[in-house]
C-alpha cells in the first residue's frame, strides 16, 4: 500500500528527515508499538470478581472488568442457566442501586468480593414485553428456523456435529491414544471419482433441533390492551397459554408479576384463578402450573449453556442459507407481533421513537479520536450503527417491494415513487425524470447506486473531520433495486436547486463551488488522486472543484457539510466508453477495445488506481534514481549531498557502477531494488535542489510519468475528464491533454498488467479461488472489474499454462453464466405478482437447469383469480407489464439470451444451447450452478435431492422454492488500530519472532473484540493465525480451542459452505489429529472434501491437499486401501496443476510408495519412489538433503523387497517346513504420520540454535526486499508452462526441506 500522497511528502523539500516510502503498509504499522504502548494497558485493566445474591438460588460469583458497564452484568445474568428467567431487575450495592449505564470503575465502594443483590424491579408494558419475548427466546433457543428463516442475525453452524459437541472436552474424556477401532468409512459420494453430488448432507440433521417441547401455545391473549378500571389494578396485558397437558389458561401480567386469571376464550373475567401464585417471572408461574413445562424448560436450558457460545452469539450482518429443510411452521406470538407492529414502537428497545440514523451516524464520526480508548470507543460506535443502520435499512427495502409502505409521492407511477420508512429515504433503481438519459437511462439507473455506495466507502475510509457522507445501503430483491439512504435534515423541506451549493445537479450545465467544500474535500485529494481542477458553467465562468461534477454539497439545518452522489468517485474506465476522435494505446486496440458498455458510469475500480499509481512511482523512482546516482558517482566530494541526513555517499557507492540500462532490465538488481528506492527517496529528498541538474532530472522524471507537480511525484486523476456535458477553460487545455493520456494509460495498464499478473498469479496457485465469489474477490483486489470476466478467460485460454489454469477457467465460466442469468433473472422478476413468485422462480430454475426440454409454468389457481378484475389497481408493483409474461419463457430461449448475454456483457462466446452442453462442454456441475444463481439472487431452496437430469419431470416444483431474500451491499467499517496490530503482528510472525507476533495477534484480537463485538471475519482471520502459532509452539489444545473458534465463526459469518470455512475446517482436522482425536480428524475432513465437491467439484488444485491429508490420516490408521484411493487421487490432480516436475508430486509420489511398503507390495513402492528420487535429483541436484533421504528410503525398500523375496524362495523350496525369519512390516507411527502431515501443510519445525537464528533473520530480511521488488516489478511475464516453480512458490514451499524453503516464514505457510 504505498499511498500516492505519502511519498511526495518525503521528496518535497520539507523540514525533517524525509519519509521513505511506504511499502505494504507493514512499515505503517510498525511505529504503531512504541505509540501504543502505553496506551494499551488502559483497555487491559485487571478484573476482579464479586458475588451475586440473587432470590431463590445459592450465591455465585462472578469475574468482571473494570471498564464493562452495569448493563453487562445484566446481560450475564439474563443468559445464566439459574437467572435466566429474569429480566426486570437491579443490582444493588450495599442497599444503593446502581446505574444500568455506568461503568463498573465509576461505582464507589464496588471492590474484589463485593456482594451485589438481584432486586426485583415492578414492571411496565414494555418490561413485561421485553419478558415475554425473552422467555420466547428462550424456549426458542435451540430451534434453527431464525437461521433458516435469515432473521434477527442467526445463522447456521454445523461444526458440532461432526465433533461431538466441544473439542476442548472431547480432548480431556479421550486423553489415551484413540486406537479402538474408529469407523473411517467415508460415505461413498465423497470417494474419489464419484459421480453423485447430493445436497442433502450439506445440512445435516443436529440432534439437539428435534425440541424439547415445553408449551404447545404461548400468544398474546385477545383480551388486550386491558380495560381501564383492570389498568387501575395494575393489569399490563394478558396471555393465552395451552400447556403440553392440553390445559389452556390466561395468565395477567401486572406490575406485580405474572398470575393466573379466569377468563376463558369467549369470557372476561380479570380474578385471580387457584392457584392463586403470584410469580415475578414467567418461568416460575409455568413451572407451577405445567410438569412437563418444568421437567423439558430445565433440560432445555442445560443444553443451551453447553453449546459454544459463538454458535448463539448474534452476527453483524444478516447472512442467509440458500437452502432450508421443510420446517414444521408454528404459533409464535412475538414474530405474530412483529410482523403488524412493525417494531416502530420500540425499536431496539428505545423508548418510544424511532432512530434518527442520519443524527446516529454523524454523531458517532464527531466521537473524539485523540488516544486508542478513544478511536476504539468511536469505531465500536461507528460500527455498531452502521449494522443498526444496515438491519434497519434492509427490512425497509423490503417493506418497499412488498408495498407495504406508503410512498411520498403517491400520485406518480409507480416507478418514480419514493419512500420514508423508520427515518429512512427509500428511492428505486429507475431513471427518474431522464436524469440519466446521457449515460444510458434506466441501465445507468441501476449501477449508479453501488457506484455511489464504493464513493461514500471511500470518503468513509479516508475520514476527513468534517466532511459527512450518508448512511447509504443498496439492497436488491425480487428483481428490483433500492437504494435506502439518512435524511439530510430540512433536505426535503426545501428544493434541491437552492440547497446545493458546491457541484451540480444537471451533470455540469449549471456548476456552483464553495470554499469551505474545497477545503475539506482538498484533505481527501490526496488518499483519493482526484486533481483538483477547474470547469466552465453555463454561463462560462470557471468553477473550481476537487470531485467529479456530480458530487452535491448540501448544508443541513444540522450546519454539517454533506456530500452526496459520489458515483463519479473514481475516473472512467476508457476500456467501456468510446470518445469520438480518441484513439487508445495499442494495448487496449489489441484486445478490441474501447467496446460501447451498457451505460456511461464505468469506472476504474480504487484499487486499480492505486495499483496504477505505485505502478508510476516504481517508473519514476527508476527515472530519476539512475540519473542522479550518475551524477552523483561523478561528485563524490561534494558534501552537500550530506544534508539532511542523507547516506553518505560511500554507501552508495558500490551499486553506482549498473548502467540505467542494466537497471531497467531489473533482472540483476531486483535484489538490492528496494532498498536501492529507499536510497533513492532520501537522496533526492536530500538533493535540496540547489543543484539545477538534480531538478532536472526530477523534472523530466515527473513529465515523465505523468505527475502534476514538476518537483515531486505525484499523479492524480480528474474525474471529469471524458464526462458528457462538461467542459473545461481554454487554460487548461495542456492539463486536460496530460489527464486523458494518463486515463489512456491507466486503461492499458489494466489491461497489460493487471489481467495478466492476475492469470500468472492463479498459474503459480499464488490464489486459490474456489468459488464465483473468491474468483471476484481476487480479481478485486487487483482492480479488474466484473466487465472483464470475458477478457481474463480469454487470457486463460491462451495462456501457456492452460492445464494449470483448469480450474479458473471452469470457475469464470460458471460465474459468466450465472452472472448472465441473473442478469435475465432480475427483469424476469420484476413482471411477477407476488402471488406468483414461487411458481416463477421454480420456472426459471427448471429452464437453467432441469433437462426436462418443455417445463410448464403453473399459473395461480384460477379458482383463486377473482371474475371481477378492476381496470388498474393503483399499487402494481413498480414497472410490473402483463403478469403472466414470465410463463411462456423455454429453456431454449433462456440459453439462448445467456449466450447473447455473455457475449453482449463480458464479449465472450459461449459454445452452449442448452444446459446439459455447458456441464459437457465446459466441465460444469449442476449443483454448483444452483448454488452460485441462488446466492446472487437470493433464492432459497428446499434441502432435498433435485433430479437434474432426468428427461421426464422438471427438476423444481413450486414448493421447492421457500423464501426469496434480498441480496445487501453496504459499507463494512473497519477496526484501524486492531489492524496494524495484526499486520505488526504478521510482519514479526514472519520474520521468526513466534512469542513477539503472538503478543501482537492477542492484543490486536482484543481490539477487533472491543470494535466489533465477538463475531466478524477478521476475527475469524486473527484467530486462524493464533491457532497456527500455538500449534507451531506445541501447544495443542490452545490450537484447537482457538481454531474450533475460527471454524465456528467462518460457518457463521461467512457461510457453512464457503471456501474460507472449508479451509478452517482442514486446520482444525490436523489439530485434531495432533491431539489424537482420530475419527474426529477424518469426520471434519470428510467434511471438507463434501463441501469442496459441492462448490466446485473434484479437479481443484486444493483438491490435492485434501485427499493427501485424508490419506495420511487413513494411513495412520492402517486403512491402506482406502489411503491409497485419496494419496492416488491427489497424486493426478498435483502432476496435472503443478507438472509432472514439481517438487509437489515428488512428496506424492513418495506418500503413495509409503502406503505400498505397509502393504508389503515393494515393486509398486519401489517404483513410485523411483520417480521421486527423479524428480528430487533433477530439481535439487544430487547433494541436497532431500535427494539424499530419497535414496536412502530407495536402499531401505529395495533390501526389504529382497528380504522378502528370499523368503518366498525359501518357502517354494522346502514347503512349509522352510525356516521363516520373521519379516518386518512397518505399521506407520503417529508421530511420522503427523510429521508428513505438517509438511504437506506448509508447517516446519526447524530446530535452530542462537546463530542460526540470527542468520536466518538476516536472510530472511534481504529475502523480503527481494520479494518486494520482485512484486513490485509490473512488467507481466506471461505466465510458462515449462518452468519449474521458484522455492518459495506458495505451498510448493510445502514439500521442501528447510533450506529450500522460502524462510519468509520459516514454521508458516498461510
Amino acid at each position: 500500500m504505498l499511498l500516492n500522497g505519502d511519498c511526495p511528502e518525503g521528496l518535497k523539500k520539507e523540514a525533517g528527515a524525509p519519509e521513505p516510502p511506504r511499502e505494504n503498509g507493514l512499515d505503517e504499522a510498525e511505529p504503531g508499538e512504541e505509540t501504543t504502548g502505553q496506551e494499551v494497558i488502559v483497555i487491559q485493566d485487571t478484573g476482579f470478581s464479586v458475588k451475586i445474591l440473587a432470590p431463590g438460588i445459592e450465591p455465585f460469583s462472578l469475574q468482571v472488568s473494570p471498564q464493562e458497564m452495569v448493563q453487562e452484568i445484566h446481560q450475564v445474568l439474563m443468559d445464566r442457566e439459574d437467572t435466566c428467567h429474569r429480566t426486570c431487575f437491579s443490582l444493588h450495592l450495599d442497599g444503593n442501586m446502581l446505574d444500568h449505564f455506568s461503568e463498573l470503575r465509576s461505582v464507589e465502594g464496588l471492590q474484589e468480593g463485593s456482594v451485589l443483590r438481584v432486586v426485583e424491579e415492578p414492571y411496565t408494558v414494555r418490561e413485561a414485553r421485553i419478558h415475554v419475548r425473552h422467555v420466547r427466546d428462550l424456549l426458542k433457543s435451540l430451534d434453527p428456523s431464525d437461521a433458516f428463516n435469515g432473521v434477527d442475525c442467526n445463522s447456521l453452524s454445523f461444526l458440532s456435529v461432526f465433533t461431538d459437541g466441544d473439542l476442548g472436552d472431547s480432548g480431556k474424556r479421550k486423553k489415551g491414544l484413540e486406537m479402538d477401532p474408529i469407523d473411517c468409512t467415508p460415505p461413498e459420494y465423497i470417494l474419489p471419482g464419484s459421480r453423485e453430488r447430493p445436497l442433502c448432507p450439506l445440512q445435516p440433521q443436529n440432534r439437539d433441533w428435534k425440541p424439547l417441547q415445553c408449551l404447545k401455545v404461548l400468544t398474546m391473549s385477545g383480551w388486550n390492551p386491558p380495560p381501564g378500571n383492570r389498568k387501575m389494578h395494575g393489569d399490563l396485558m394478558y396471555l393465552f397459554v395451552i400447556t403440553a397437558e392440553d390445559r389452556q389458561v390466561s395468565i395477567t401480567a401486572s406490575t406485580r408479576g405474572f398470575y393466573l386469571n379466569q377468563s376463558t376464550a369467549y369470557h372476561f373475567n380479570p380474578k385471580p384463578a387457584s392457584p392463586r401464585f403470584l410469580s415475578h417471572s414467567l418461568v416460575e408461574l409455568l413451572n407451577q402450573i405445567s410438569p412437563t413445562f418444568k421437567k423439558n424448560f430445565a433440560a432445555l436450558q442445560k443444553k443451551r449453556v453447553q453449546r459454544h457460545p459463538f454458535e448463539r452469539i448474534a452476527t453483524p450482518f444478516q447472512v442467509y442459507s440458500w437452502t432450508a429443510p421443510q420446517a414444521e411452521h408454528a404459533m409464535d406470538c412475538v414474530r405474530a407481533e412483529d410482523a403488524y407492529t412493525s417494531r416502530l414502537g420500540y425499536e431496539e428497545h428505545i423508548p418510544g421513537q424511532t432512530r434518527d440514523w442520519n443524527e446516529e451516524l454523524q454523531t458517532t464520526r464527531e466521537l473524539p479520536r485523540k488516544n486508542l480508548p478513544e478511536r476504539l470507543l468511536r469505531e465500536r460506535a461507528i460500527f455498531k450503527v452502521h449494522s443498526d443502520f444496515t438491519a434497519a435499512a434492509t427490512r425497509g427495502a423490503m417493506a418497499v417491494i412488498d408495498g407495504n409502505v406508503m410512498a411520498i409521492n403517491p400520485s406518480e407511477e409507480t416507478k418514480m415513487q419514493m419512500f420514508i420508512w423508520n427515518n429512512i429515504f427509500f428511492s428505486l433503481g429507475f431513471d427518474v425524470r431522464d436524469h440519466y438519459k446521457d449515460f444510458g437511462g434506466d441501465v445507468a439507473a441501476y449501477v449508479a447506486p453501488t457506484n455511489d455506495l464504493n464513493g461514500v466507502r471511500t470518503y468513509n475510509a479516508v475520514d476527513v473531520e468534517g466532511l459527512y457522507t450518508l448512511g447509504t445501503v443498496v439492497v436488491d430483491y425480487r428483481g428490483y433495486r433500492v437504494t435506502a439512504q439518512s435524511i439530510i435534515p430540512g433536505i426535503l423541506e426545501r428544493d434541491q436547486e437552492q440547497s446545493v451549493i458546491y457541484g451540480s445537479i444537471d451533470f455540469g450545465k449549471t456548476v456552483v463551488s464553495h470554499p469551505r467544500y474545497l477545503e475539506l474535500l482538498e484533505r481527501t485529494s490526496r488518499p483519493l488522486k482526484i486533481l483538483r481542477h477547474r470547469v466552465l458553467n453555463d454561463r462560462d465562468e470557471e468553477v473550481e472543484l476537487c470531485s467529479s461534477v456530480e458530487c452535491k454539497g448540501i448544508i443541513g439545518n444540522d450546519g454539517r457539510h454533506y456530500i452526496l452522489d459520489l458515483l463519479r468517485t473514481f475516473p472512467p474506465d476508457l476500456n467501456f466508453l468510446p470518445v469520438p476522435g480518441e484513439v487508445l494505446p495499442e494495448e487496449c486496440t489489441r484486445a478490441g477495445f474501447p467496446r460501447a458498455h451498457r451505460h456511461k458510469l464505468c469506472c476504474l475500480r480504487q484499487e486499480l488506481v492505486d495499483a496504477f499509481v505505485e505502478h508510476r512511482y516504481l517508473l519514476f523512482m527508476k527515472l530519476a534514481a539512475l540519473q542522479l546516482m550518475q551524477q552523483k558517482a561523478s561528485k563524490t566530494e561534494n558534501p552537500t549531498s550530506l544534508e539532511n541526513g542523507s547516506p553518505p555517499s560511500s554507501e552508495s557507492k558500490p551499486e553506482d557502477p549498473p548502467a540505467p540500462e542494466a537497471g531497467s532490465k531489473e533482472e540483476g538488481s531486483s535484489a538490492s531494488g528496494l532498498a536501492k528506492v529507499k536510497e533513492l527517496a532520501e537522496t533526492i529528498a536530500s538533493d535540496d535542489g540547489t543543484d539545477p541538474r538534480s531538478r532536472e532530472v526530477i523534472r523530466n522524471a515527473c513529465k515523465a510519468v505523468g505527475s502534476i507537480s514538476s518537483t515531486a511525484f505525484d499523479v492524480r486523476f480528474n474525474p471529469d475528464i471524458f464526462s458528457p456535458g462538461v467542459r473545461f477553460p481554454e487554460s487548461c487545455q495542456e492539463e486536460v491533454r496530460d489527464q486523458k493520456q494518463l486515463l489512456k494509460d491507466a486503461a492499458a495498464f489494466l489491461l497489460s498488467c493487471q489481467i495478466p499478473g492476475l492469470v500468472k498469479d492463479c498459474a503459480d496457485h499464488a490464489v486459490l479461488p474456489m468459488d464465483g465469489a473468491t474468483l471476484a474477490e481476487v480479481m478485486r483486489q487487483r482492480g479488474i472489474n466484473m466487465r472483464y470476466l470475458g477478457k481474463v478467460l480469454d487470457l486463460v485460454l491462451r495462456s501457456p499454462a492452460r492445464e494449470q489454469l483448469d480450474h479458473i477457467y471452469k470457475i469464470g465460466i460458471g460465474e459468466l453464466i450465472t452472472r448472465s442469468a441473473k442478469h435475465i433473472f432480475k427483469t424476469y422478476l420484476q413482471g411477477v405478482e407476488l402471488s406468483g413468485l414461487s411458481a416463477a422462480i421454480s420456472h426459471f430454475l427448471n429452464c437453467f437447469l432441469s433437462s426436462y426440454p418443455n417445463p410448464v409454468a403453473h399459473l395461480p389457481a384460477d379458482e383463486l383469480v377473482s371474475k371481477k378484475r378492476n381496470r388498474r389497481r393503483r399499487n402494481r408493483p413498480p414497472g410490473a407489464a402483463d403478469n403472466t409474461a414470465w410463463a411462456v419463457m423455454t429453456p431454449q430461449e433462456l440459453w439462448k439470451n445467456i449466450c447473447q448475454e455473455a457475449k453482449n456483457y463480458f464479449d465472450f462466446s459461449l459454445e452452449c444451447e442448452t444446459v446439459d452442453q455447458a456441464v459437457e462442454i465446459y466441465g460444469l456441475q449442476k449443483i454448483t450452478l444452483l448454488r452460485e444463481i441462488s446466492l446472487k439472487t437470493g433464492i432459497q431452496i428446499l434441502l432435498k435431492e433435485y433430479s437434474f437430469d432426468s428427461r421426464h419431470k422438471p427438476a423444481f416444483t413450486e414448493e421447492d422454492v421457500l423464501n426469496i431474500f434480498p441480496v445487501v451491499k453496504h459499507v463494512n467499517p473497519k477496526a484501524s488500530d486492531a489492524f496494524h496490530f495484526f499486520q505488526s503482528g504478521q510482519a514479526k510472525v514472519q520474520q521468526g519472532f513466534l512469542k513477539e507476533g503472538c503478543e501482537l495477534i492477542n492484543e490486536a484480537l482484543n481490539l477487533f473484540n472491543n470494535v466489533y463485538g465477538a463475531m466478524h471475519v477478521e476475527i475469524c482471520a486473527c484467530l486462524r493465525l493464533l491457532a497456527r502459532l500455538h500449534y507451531i509452539m506445541g501447544d495443542y489444545a490452545e490450537a484447537l480451542s482457538n481454531q474450533q473458534k475460527a471454524v465456528l465463526m467462518s460457518e457463521r459469518v461467512l457461510g457453512i459452505e464457503h471456501p474460507s470455512t472449508i479451509q478452517e475446517y482442514m486446520h482444525l482436522a490436523l489439530y485434531c489429529f495432533a491431539s489424537s482425536q482420530l475419527s474426529t480428524a477424518l469426520s471434519l475432513l470428510y467434511r471438507a472434501r463434501y463441501l469442496t465437491l459441492l462448490v466446485f467439484g473434484e479437479d481443484h488444485p486444493e483438491m490435492a491437499l485434501l485427499d493427501n491429508n485424508i490419506g495420511l490420516v487413513l494411513h495412520g490408521v492402517m486403512e491402506y486401501d482406502l489411503s491409497l484411493r485419496f494419496l492416488e487421487n491427489a497424486l493426478a490432480v498435483s502432476t496435472k496443476y503443478h507438472g509432472p516436475k514439481s517438487l509437489k508430486v515428488a512428496l506424492s509420489h513418495h506418500l503413495v510408495a509409503r502406503v505400498y511398503e505397509s502393504k508389503a507390495e515393494f515393486r509398486s513402492a519401489l517404483q513410485h519412489e523411483k520417480e521421486g528420487y527423479t524428480i528430487y535429483k533433477t530439481q535439487l541436484g544430487e547433494d541436497h538433503e532431500k535427494t539424499k533421504e530419497s535414496s536412502e528410503y530407495l536402499k531401505c525398500l529395495t533390501q526389504q523387497a529382497v528380504a522378502l523375496q528370499r523368503t518366498m524362495n525359501e518357502i517354494y523350496r522346502n514347503g512349509s517346513s522352510a525356516n521363516i525369519p520373521p519379516l518386518k512390516f512397518t505399521a506407520p507411527s503417529m508421530a511420522s504420520v503427523l510429521e508428513q502431515l505438517n509438511v504437506i501443510n506448509g508447517i516446519l519445525f526447524i530446530p535452530l540454535s542462537q546463530k542460526d537464528l540470527e542468520n536466518l533473520k538476516a536472510e530472511v530480511a534481504r529475502r523480503h526486499q527481494l520479494q518486494e521488488a520482485i512484486k513490485n516489478r509490473d512488467k507481466a511475464e506471461e505466465p510458462m508452462a515449462t518452468e519449474p516453480e521458484p522455492a518459495g512458490a506458495s505451498e510448493d514451499a510445502a514439500s521442501q526441506p528447510p533450506a529450500a524453503k522460502d524462510p519468509s516464514s520459516p514454521s508458516l505457510q498461510e
